[in-house]
């Protein structure tokens, strides 16, 4: 069935409520069938993208973020953790803005995901950061110089001009280096069609959640029976019902009507929308595989970015921001009892208990 044409169903559906349907329904029917695109909003009121974007922010947002410094003593590389760093402080204990760190990583996240690419203002005075300061992105303009071999750009916040230095910016799936691809771009087509389902299936709340019914009467009825009959239906069926009843006369036989090819339809793509959702978020059944193509990729482009614009010129190259990420990387509780279980019956378990005893012992 021609997509056009599931709209215009949906249309029929909804119509059939009108008094009921709120006009804000209406507005969004229009904007899939003007062919505009979704917004964000538009985009999270479906659960399984809302879902997929709290599940992998959340994964980020309570990872701690640490800073090291890589350096070569007598030939040897030596990587050691710096612990009194005032940026430390503003990642992972106090921004100094509204957002405390964990919402201020959950919002960089989901702005990575599903908008133009997530922006955090350096708030510095010479060479000491004071404050790091998350920005929506609604209030994000840019003035490229389009060039397409020496780029550059300028950021201006509600009309004030600012240099590219200045920000934090992670962005997913860039040609420009100036705003993202977001995944709900990806999933257009999709979420269109899982849109116009929300639309259905509103229309079907909104009458009680009822598939549509025959009454065989035995004999004809007059006008003023079929009145009341439907009147005590559709008060039954209603949404406001409250426990009623409605008692079918003699000879009136009840039959619910089977389930349309279009709500066939409709159940197949709820179950290809959400394959679709988890194959552009990367989530997998398999927790490792999540990790490993969802999370450790939006892990990547905001260390890299911290790296690129967060550390002074002549800190690159041996200082650099990292994740801890050994919280989220460690083995299932599955695996780390079949390596307990490897230990013990080669006796490694054994052996090493016995060299604590004379450690203990000394």
């Amino acid at each position: 069935m021609a997509l056009i044409d599931l709209f215009l169903e949906k249309r029929e559906v909804i119509s059939e409520t009108k008094e009921k349907t709120d006009v804000v329904d209406d507005l969004i029917l229009k904007k899939l069938l003007s062919g505009q695109n979704l917004t964000s909003d538009d985009a999270l009121s479906i659960p399984a993208i809302s879902s997929a974007v709290d599940l992998l922010s959340n994964m980020v947002s309570v990872l701690p973020i640490k800073l090291y410094r890589s350096e070569v003593i007598d030939g040897n590389k030596k990587v050691t953790e710096v612990l009194d760093d005032k940026r430390l402080y503003l990642l992972n204990i106090d921004t100094m803005d509204l957002l405390d760190p964990f919402q201020m990583k959950k919002a960089i996240v989901h702005d990575y995901l599903v908008e133009k690419g997530a922006y955090v203002f350096i708030d510095k005075k010479k060479n000491t950061v004071n404050s790091l300061r998350y920005i929506d992105p609604i209030h994000v303009h840019f003035q490229s110089n389009f060039d397409p071999i020496y780029k550059d750009v300028k950021y201006s916040v509600d009309a004030k001009e600012y240099e590219s230095y200045q920000f934090i910016t992670i962005l997913r799936r860039t040609k420009d280096g100036i705003k993202s691809v977001s995944a709900i771009e990806e999933i257009t087509k999709s979420i269109e069609t899982a849109f116009s389902t929300i639309l259905y299936e509103l229309g079907l709340v909104k009458k009680g959640g009822a598939k549509k019914v025959f009454l065989f009467p035995k004999r004809k009825l007059g006008s003023e029976e079929l009145k009341t009959l439907k009147d005590a239906w559709n008060q039954y069926f209603g949404s406001n019902n409250e426990e009623s009843a409605i008692v079918l006369n003699n000879g009136l036989k009840f039959q619910e009507a089977s389930s349309s090819s279009v709500e066939l339809q409709i159940n197949e793509r709820k179950k290809t929308l959400k394959d679709d959702i988890k194959d552009v978020f990367h989530i997998h059944d398999d927790y490792n595989n999540t990790i490993k193509f969802g999370v450790m990729p939006i892990i990547s482009a905001i260390e890299t970015a911290l790296n690129k614009n967060l550390l002074l010129e002549s800190e690159k190259g041996s200082f650099y921001f990292a994740f801890d990420t050994k919280n989220i990387t460690r083995g299932s509780l599955k695996e780390r009892y079949e390596a307990y279980k490897i230990a013990s019956d080669t006796g490694w378990i054994s052996k090493m208990k016995s060299e604590m005893q004379k450690i203990m012992i000394v």
